[in-house]
């Protein structure tokens, strides 16, 4: 009571009017920015070609009620005389409200940015990336309202740095206790940052292929070749040896090829002519070698390298089948015969 006698003693009634009407104004002037930057943000469509004035509308846009009301309250009493324990108070509570507001801007600016990012990914065909921008976002908004907790205790004056090194000592417990997570949790960060594969990559790990289908923050979920999902661990992933075929810019391919062991000299020179016909004669191919390598216990060997000019599996094996049926007519066509996978080769004394 005493407070607020005083306090009417200092402040007139021309100087209450005066602080009212400028928290009035002040609340209404920031409210219709607030609209203006919420409309502005509600056809963002429209402006694709003006991303960081949308991302600047969405941060402005998600300026809470709260906020404007303190701003207002705060420029109306800076015009009146308050007893220093109610002006530090007031001071104390805005901060807060301040800080809050701020970790609402920045979680509004970093989703903001992660959709541009998405929607470049999209225009670009790079739609793998999304889960990259996942984990960037989780980590970021973490760290942010992890700063923002702590700038509101030392405005409380609460002693932070005897806080920290509390939660330091008990980190080192609790990271005991769930180191397993943590590896999982920076294996996923690893995965985000280092890109040994995205979502949508065909992968092989050890004896398990299949298509990667999501990237999570503890484990990584593989489509298999027979249907069913493999969900293997991040810390697991990154220690095992993977072969990523989706960014193989074309594939090398070697067979060989056997005949018989009686086939004549002039038979084999021709063999070799077929094989590179055959090659050459496929579309999106590019001839490596085809050499007669050697003369095995049961066959004549040649071995044929080339290259598909596509990483695509399909059709390798459309050009290769098309080989295949070449070769089988032409070396037919010629009585050149392929060596049986099992055989007896009995040797015949010419003289008998």
């Amino acid at each position: 009571m005493k407070n607020l006698q005083r306090f009417l003693e200092r402040n007139g009634t021309d100087d209450l009017i005066l602080a009212a009407v400028i928290a009035v104004l002040v609340y209404a002037v920031l409210y219709a920015i607030r609209r203006i930057a919420a409309h502005r943000f509600a056809r963002r469509e429209e402006y694709r070609a003006e991303p960081w004035k949308n991302l600047l509308a969405g941060t402005v846009a998600a300026t809470h009620g709260l906020m404007l009301f303190g701003v207002a309250l705060l420029a109306g009493l800076n015009n009146l005389e308050l007893p220093s324990r109610q002006e530090t108070l007031a001071e104390r509570g805005f901060a807060l409200i301040l800080l809050v507001q701020i970790g609402l801007w920045g979680r509004r600016a970093i989703r903001e940015w992660r959709r541009l990012q998405l929607q470049r990914c999209e225009e670009n065909e790079r739609g793998a990336a999304v889960m990259n921008y996942g984990v960037i976002t989780f980590l970021t908004e973490a760290a942010l309202w992890v700063l923002v907790l702590l700038m509101a205790l030392d405005n409380l004056s609460v002693n932070i740095t005897t806080l920290i090194a509390s939660l330091g000592i008990g980190g080192i417990a609790v990271a005991l206790a769930v180191q397993n997570i943590l590896g999982d949790l920076f294996a996923s960060l690893s995965i985000a940052l280092d890109k040994p594969f995205v979502a949508g990559d065909f992968i092989v790990v050890d004896t398990m292929m299949g298509t990667v289908k999501h990237v999570g923050l503890k484990t990584t979920r593989i489509q298999s070749l027979s249907g069913e999902e493999l969900i293997l661990s991040n810390a697991d992933l990154l220690k095992s040896r993977i072969r990523n075929y989706k960014r193989m810019a074309e594939r090398r391919v070697a067979f060989e090829l056997r005949l018989v062991l009686d086939t004549p000299p002039e038979k084999l020179r021709r063999a070799r002519e077929i094989i590179l016909d055959a090659v050459r004669a496929q579309p999106g191919t590019r001839l490596d070698r085809a050499h007669f390598k050697t003369i095995g216990a049961g066959s004549l060997d040649f071995e044929v390298v080339y290259y598909v000019l596509t990483p695509d599996f399909a059709q390798y094996m459309d050009i290769q089948q098309a080989i295949n049926l070449v070769l089988v007519e032409r070396l037919a066509a010629e009585g050149i015969r392929f060596a049986p996978s099992q055989f007896l080769h009995v040797a015949t004394d010419p003289a008998a």
